[in-house]
């Protein structure tokens, strides 16, 4: 009966989620699990993608962050903000030039980084850049060093607005973005605040005759609330939007201006809970398109994320053709693994000429005897003859080999549950806290790259050792890792298929902060901050048991995500199954996918 370690987790993804309430992207739906025999299972989603999708210093500064902006929005709606402008560029910046187009497409991602709370806005681009990742080259830099013609450099220009400016934070954006994104023909993104500020510098008057809508008169919350705005409509797709209470900074209702202006065309609808009324999420008009809030917090698989996620298409790749791929892994195998329940998957998928990844874990360690009545265990795949042929059986009805971690576990402490391999993590400390929430502490004490690559060269030793192939796909245990490994991960592998963390100090090139983060997962494949590419993983797993406060994730749950994420024109739906399941869950899964339109892809077809 034990797959892994006969422990079944959900995704660690939605534990992530909490960390991100301070702006990062988590993802709600990754859950942890129980095993079938009542064992904790491990948390499999990743702190920083879920509810929160941010480390947890961040996140404790997300309700304050939410107070004070909203407390400048009362402000300005009361005419009593006073911002100071960005000071005028030096005399030996040459302001007004005009540089040639990069070849290919390429992005720019301008963001703030000044205030109490500016970390949040690198935390936000990196998630933005990593979208852009998909479609060409990106460069990323703070608003305050913008110069004159920069729009004109690169395909499309994305600004995220996380400061707002005034009172005792001057405007850091400088007058030439402004300017230029008023006059530049080419497409412009803005993203929550100081889009007020636009308007006011060039003019109110010349932002509505281009435009068609007047932010200085545009507000986050109507009668004295932002409301419960808990779902966002887009291409007849209604995905969700669930923040806690006091942590929502409200989408911003633009005032249009009506006749005589340019029409202003709603892309997606947000609608309150409260009242059932209806209001612009984003808009675009001539070359600017707006998004009335930053969506990179409190994510789930079905979340209104997915709206900015396809609507890079129009400014980065207008040409590209509708097209909904999917893709299924079999997570957790490790040589413990039962291989009558591995061949019983393989024939399944096989009979349904479906393509999957098999994620390996190549040693199987229970340092503290968590499974074995006390007494320490440790099994390679070079020992278990029986379930290295169930894996050349699968690779043979195509199965692509991956690798999933060297052991999946850290040491013989419970990191957070057992010990044990797939229980754990492997590259990151987390403990479980009073309240049942699984916690991340950060990196292990002796995180490094040569520590990180010893891990990586003594699990492929392992699976030469066994006589299988090199893999050239990892996955890590529990998403979670620094910085640090993951470019080692990017080294020694082609692609890294899961969700991640991204540090802040990683745009800047100085030192990693390793205590603030913001977790996110991909619809598509992406060319990640970090150099490497990253394979989607944005639908969780099927999970029939609850645990460490996420709720069961079962097969209605996975194909409600698949179709919300139809709204992506070429998006995948990527799961993952735990083999030691019966293959009733993931036929209907497998079956209710196919019945949205998907095709099943294996995983080296996600980076095309």
């Amino acid at each position: 009966m034990r797959g892994r370690t006969g422990i079944s987790r959900i995704s660690v993804v939605l534990a992530v989620v909490a960390a991100l309430v301070g702006g990062v992207t988590l993802s709600a739906g990754a859950e942890e699990a129980i095993a079938r025999d009542g064992r904790p299972g491990p948390s499999h989603g990743l702190q920083g993608v879920g509810s929160a999708s941010l480390s947890g210093a961040s996140t404790k500064d997300l309700k304050a962050w939410v107070t004070a902006r909203l407390a400048n929005d009362r402000k300005r709606r009361a005419g009593s903000l006073t911002v100071t402008p960005a000071p005028a560029p030096k005399a030996t910046v040459t302001a007004a030039r005009t540089l040639a187009a990069a070849p290919g497409t390429s992005a720019l991602v301008l963001y703030d980084t000044t205030g109490p709370y500016g970390h949040l806005g690198e935390l936000y681009a990196m998630a933005i850049a990593n979208l852009a990742g998909h479609f060409g080259t990106v460069t990323a830099k703070p608003v305050s060093a913008y110069t004159a013609g920069m729009v004109e450099q690169y395909t499309s220009t994305v600004y995220v607005g996380s400061t707002y400016y005034g009172g005792s934070i001057p405007d850091a954006i400088p007058a030439a973005f402004y300017q230029d994104a008023l006059k530049t023909t080419k497409p412009v993104s803005w993203i929550g605040d100081n889009i007020w500020g636009m308007a006011n510098a060039v003019g109110i008057e010349n932002f509505k005759k281009k435009y068609g809508w007047d932010p200085t008169n545009s507000y986050f919350e109507t009668g004295g609330s932002v409301g419960n705005i808990n779902q966002v409509t887009y291409k007849n797709q209604t995905l969700t939007r669930k923040i806690p209470a006091g942590f929502d900074g409200g989408v911003l209702h633009p005032a249009l201006s009506g006749a005589g202006y340019p029409q202003v065309t709603e892309l997606a609808q947000a609608k309150d809970a409260n009242n059932g009324t209806t209001s612009p999420w984003a808009i675009r008009s001539s070359n600017l398109t707006y998004v009335g809030e930053i969506p990179f917090t409190y994510v789930s698989e079905s979340d209104r994320v997915i709206v900015f996620e396809d609507l890079l298409f129009d400014s980065l790749a207008p040409a590209t053709a509708e097209r909904h791929r999917a893709f299924v892994r079999l997570e957790d195998i490790s040589p413990k693994a039962e291989p009558a329940q591995l061949k019983a998957i393989a024939d399944y998928l096989y009979a349904q000429k479906i393509p999957y990844g098999i994620n390996v874990i190549p040693t199987y360690t229970d340092p503290k005897g968590a499974y074995n009545n006390g007494v320490a265990e440790t099994v390679t795949l070079a020992q278990a003859p029986q379930v290295v042929s169930a894996l050349k059986y699968m690779l043979q009805r195509g199965a692509v080999l991956m690798n999933h971690g060297y052991t999946h576990q850290y040491k013989n402490v419970a990191n957070p549950y057992t010990g044990a391999t797939g229980d754990d993590f492997e590259f990151f400390r987390a403990h479980v806290d009073a309240a049942d929430n699984v916690i991340y502490d950060g990196p292990v004490a002796e995180d490094s790259t040569l520590w990180a690559q010893s891990r990586v060269t003594s699990a492929l030793s392992q699976f030469t050792l066994a006589g299988l192939p090199k893999p050239t796909l990892w996955t890590t245990p529990h998403y979670a890792a620094s910085a640090t490994d993951y470019k080692v991960f990017g080294q020694n592998y082609t692609a890294r298929l899961e969700r991640s963390l991204y540090f802040a100090g990683t745009l800047g090139g100085g030192t990693v902060n390793a205590s603030r983060y913001i977790g996110q997962f991909f619809p598509y494949a992406v060319k990640d901050v970090y150099g490497t590419t990253v394979l989607p993983e944005n639908i969780g797993n099927y999970e029939p048991e609850p645990y460490n406060n996420h709720p069961a994730r079962l097969p209605a749950d996975l194909i409600n995500s698949a179709k919300a994420n139809l709204a992506v024109r070429d998006g995948v739906a990527s799961f993952f199954y735990h083999p030691y399941y019966p293959v009733e869950p993931l036929k209907q899964t497998v079956e209710g996918f196919k019945a949205l339109g998907y095709t099943f892809v294996g995983p080296t077809d996600l980076a095309q």
